[in-house]
């Protein structure tokens, strides 16, 4: 084979101009934090570790209108109208297009109560300030981060880590299934990591794509908490020594083996071994800038083929699309019947799903489909796809399949909040991913056939 007939190898990667700020945006203690049917207390005695909100922002040129990635420790949303508030408050103080933001929430269980009809609940009256609170310190990292922005160059690289299992485990002895490692299933284990390196090489942020519920801390857990993505962070920040802003990925039926826990000490072990992983692929990459070019064979005891370091110049591309997907619901009670049955409903478990499904058919509406956001970024060699809900694996995993060589961070709970996505072949299990859902089989594969579609016509030449 001859030398020019091989492809250089290189990172995907963008170069631009990219600026990262970071805030603390921990709610006081005392705040409503009951997010499980099964705990027994409704507010947040005190702080495990901060809840951070990061902002990376990309601009093609200096001039050009940005994109801004927010990523933020909170759970997920039971009102639409409460996530369109604090969303179109940044977009108006930035000038921003719907497509060009994705605040992103890493979907922690140990945070605290988002949703502004809790007021009247112990610890209610904090919500409202803390949603305004997080609304504006997303906008000052956002001003901050394209003030500062310089020069620099994102290069990605993929890994894998062990932390994530299959949760969907068939029930011994019955056809239910319940939320908790299924050892007789593989998980898909892949992340992909990200570091932003300025012109002197300096590295000025990091962005870490996982799939895995963080559920490590559950009902006999007091304290807020970014449950594992804390200790992640806090690993790879010493170790780079710049803001790290975590990518919840399609994580519907993924977890850790041991959850559904009250001790912190397991959440931070899971952080530190998913964080190592991330710096493992890190250390990986290539300087930016730079590709590994084939040099020849070098004849000795067997002749052997050199590659060696070159420069390579990243792709300055960068494209938004935002789409609306008209999703098919399921038959499901109109609010009015969901609130007549939570008013009359004296378990408290019940009451909880109860009012989950209010939170939902108040956000969807009562029609017969929703319409159900999604968005695509391009990055020069990679993509970005944030949508809603909670898909499985299945949308990350062809995603990737069907772009290689393309990187593709794949995030749920992006811009608002609904349900599960479950494969259509999963809708005849008992399993709560089914029962929650609002959503007809299908909508997973519908999801993945409009993202697809997007990104090829992004990656399609001009």
């Amino acid at each position: 084979m001859h030398r020019s007939s091989i492809a250089p190898q290189h990172p995907a990667a963008f170069a631009g101009i990219i600026g990262v700020a970071q805030r603390d945006i921990t709610p006081p203690v005392g705040i409503f934090a009951r997010n499980w049917g099964a705990a027994k207390h409704d507010v947040a005695s005190g702080v495990h570790r901060p809840l951070m909100l990061v902002c990376t922002t990309f601009r093609a040129t200096a001039c050009g209108e940005p994109l801004v990635l927010i990523g933020a420790d909170l759970g997920w949303w039971k009102s639409a109208q409460d996530e369109r508030t604090l969303r179109e408050g940044i977009l108006q103080a930035l000038g921003l297009d719907a497509s060009r933001l994705m605040f992103c929430l890493s979907h922690t269980h140990a945070g605290p109560g988002t949703f502004s009809e809790d007021a009247g609940k112990p610890g209610g009256e904090y919500i409202l300030p803390f949603l305004q609170h997080v609304q504006a310190m997303a906008i000052e990292a956002a001003q901050e981060a394209l003030a500062s922005a310089v020069p620099a160059t994102l290069s990605w690289a993929y890994g894998h880590c062990s932390l994530a299992v299959n949760r969907d485990l068939p029930e011994p002895g019955g056809n239910r299934y319940v939320v908790g490692f299924n050892p007789s299933e593989t998980a898909d284990d892949t992340l992909l990591a990200g570091r932003i390196t300025d012109r002197e090489g300096r590295v000025t942020g990091t962005i870490v794509n996982y799939a895995c519920h963080p559920t490590t801390l559950a009902w006999d857990n007091e304290l807020i908490s970014p449950d594992y993505v804390g200790a992640m962070r806090e690993t790879v920040e010493t170790a780079t020594g710049a803001p790290c802003l975590f990518l919840q990925g399609a994580s519907g039926e993924l977890s850790p083996r041991e959850q559904y826990s009250g001790d912190t000490q397991l959440a931070d072990r899971y952080g530190r071994q998913l964080g190592h992983a991330v710096l493992s692929a890190l250390d990986g990459l290539l300087p930016a800038g730079k590709a590994l070019i084939y040099q020849g064979a070098v004849e000795s005891g067997a002749p052997l083929g050199i590659w060696r370091e070159g420069d390579h110049a990243p792709s300055g591309c960068l494209q938004a699309q935002m789409a609306v997907i008209s999703m098919p619901l399921k038959d499901l009670p109109a609010l009015a019947e969901i609130e007549a049955l939570w008013a009359a409903c004296e378990d408290h478990v019940r009451k909880e799903r109860l009012w989950r499904q209010r939170g939902i058919r108040k956000s969807l509406g009562d029609g017969t489909h929703a319409d159900m956001p999604l968005w695509v970024w391009k990055l020069g060699g990679a993509f970005l796809a944030g949508q809603p809900n909670e898909a499985y694996s299945a949308f990350q995993t062809e995603l990737r399949a069907q772009l290689a060589p393309a990187a593709v961070a794949v995030i749920n709970i992006v811009n608002g909040y609904a349900g599960y996505l479950p494969p259509a072949g999963h809708y005849q299990r008992d399993s709560y991913a089914v029962w929650q859902t609002p959503f007809r089989g299908g909508g997973l594969e519908l999801l993945t056939r409009t993202a697809l579609d997007i990104s090829h016509q992004l990656n399609a030449p001009a």
